[in-house]
């Protein structure tokens, strides 16, 4: 057999043998973006895993698309026109002359930096967002990928950490006109607040976070959080300890999604795959690694409903890169082999140059007593919720129109920051220069 990376070389099929029709949004300027000297946040990371995709030959097995733009109008459906149009105007050479608006949408600090390009970036972010709803409406795809997604902190009139658009709630808005309940799972090691927010009184969406939680960004996400109104017991909070790895986080999320699938059943999914859940990371306090990260995609491809599988956070970029490509492999049903080909970053993931990592020899402070509660106190909380909430469904609203969700104010929500500046000036993996 041929070597992965190799002219006419194929990739060995995954073990359930099943195949998807998967749509793949990719924007080549991405990698272009930079928000600032010694900033965690590099979108870079989305252009080495697409040069990894690439050179495994994955690309041939899914449609390529490149996002259109998002417009003003289409970002306007869930954030603010009066935080847009600032968005859009600001610049780096006008921030001077407007700190009041930027205290006020929370822009220009060191989180959420002011850089040249920063709507652009947005839009092309949102856009693939949107354009796989649409594929996924269309039935042109079974699954859709965009790495430049899953923004999940921005809120309705602010950003925050490192996202100012939220292109999650824009896609699953567009779902929500052919789709009567769609399931937001995010397994970044932040919790997915943002998100949240934006669906906390309705049961057309359920949101379901496992995060790091205790003295973390952002400070939300308790298991007390469930929803409120319309919406009570369908935003499911998943609070996790330092260290989780791959036994202990498959061992929690398959059997709460196996009896979300049951009781919800959504006719849509979006998957949020913050790869600062992995070992190693700047940020992130997991120890999953890059398979175990993507058992909980492969685990949700296996129920054959219509998938959104988006970005997220992810500071140590050889790892995000390694993360994306496997999962992208995983969509389309095939197991690449771990020895990398060459690519134009090989440099990057030495020593070793495989696509898998190992965990590191950390403490698990999530102990089997502490899942055990933790799972049997969120299994009751989906006992509490209708089984299969009906919708009655009004004439769809076209592509332009604003969304009529209620939005839950919670700004009294903890601020704690989600990065503190300098420890990452010296990080060794070929950052941009401005």
């Amino acid at each position: 057999m041929s070597t992965v990376g190799e002219p006419g070389a194929s990739l060995p099929s995954a073990p359930d043998g099943t195949k998807r029709r998967v749509s793949y949004f990719y924007e080549p300027s991405i990698g272009d973006y930079y928000y600032k000297q010694g900033h965690p946040m590099k979108p870079h990371r989305i252009r080495i895993a697409h040069n990894l995709i690439v050179h495994y030959r994955l690309h041939h097995l899914m449609e390529i698309s490149q996002p259109f733009p998002a417009s003003a109008a289409d970002i306007c459906r869930f954030h603010s026109e009066d935080y847009v149009d600032f968005l859009s105007s600001v610049s780096p050479e006008t921030l001077a002359s407007c700190t009041r608006k930027c205290s006020k949408f929370k822009l220009g600090r060191g989180d959420c930096p002011v850089f040249n390009g920063l709507f652009e970036f947005c839009q092309a972010s949102a856009g693939g967002s949107i354009g796989a709803a649409v594929k996924l409406n269309r039935k042109d795809a079974d699954i859709t990928i965009n790495w430049a997604g899953g923004l999940h902190h921005a809120k309705k009139s602010e950003a925050s950490g490192f996202c100012y658009v939220n292109d999650i709630v824009l896609g699953i808005l567009e779902l929500l006109k052919y789709h009567k309940r769609v399931l937001y799972v995010d397994i970044d090691v932040h919790h997915g607040d943002g998100v949240e927010e934006a669906f906390y009184t309705t049961d057309r969406v359920m949101t379901v976070s496992f995060h790091k939680y205790g003295n973390f960004f952002p400070g939300s996400g308790h298991i007390k959080h469930i929803g409120h109104g319309e919406g009570k017991y369908y935003a499911l909070n998943v609070p996790l300890n330092d260290g989780m790895d791959d036994d202990s986080f498959r061992g929690l999320f398959r059997p709460i999604i196996q009896k979300i699938m049951e009781v919800y059943q959504p006719e849509a999914v979006v998957l949020q795959c913050g790869a600062d859940s992995l070992t190693g990371d700047r940020i992130g306090t997991f120890n999953l690694t890059v398979k175990g990260h993507a058992d909980c995609l492969r685990f949700l491809r296996s129920f054959n409903v219509p998938m959104m599988v988006l970005g997220g956070g992810g500071y140590t970029m050889r790892n995000v890169a390694r993360c994306w490509c496997y999962e992208t492999a995983v969509a389309v049903g095939v197991e690449p082999e771990n020895k990398l080909p060459y690519n134009e970053y090989y440099d990057y993931f030495g020593p070793d140059y495989n696509l898998h990592i190992e965990p590191k020899n950390a403490e698990n402070k999530n102990s089997a007593k502490f899942l055990e509660g933790l799972r049997n106190t969120l299994l009751e909380h989906l006992s509490k919720i209708q089984h299969v909430p009906s919708v009655q469904f009004q004439q769809r609203p076209p592509d332009t129109d604003s969304c009529d969700e209620e939005v839950e104010d919670m700004d009294s929500r903890s601020q704690a920051r989600l990065w503190n500046g300098d420890p990452y000036d010296s990080e060794p993996e070929g950052d941009q220069k401005s």
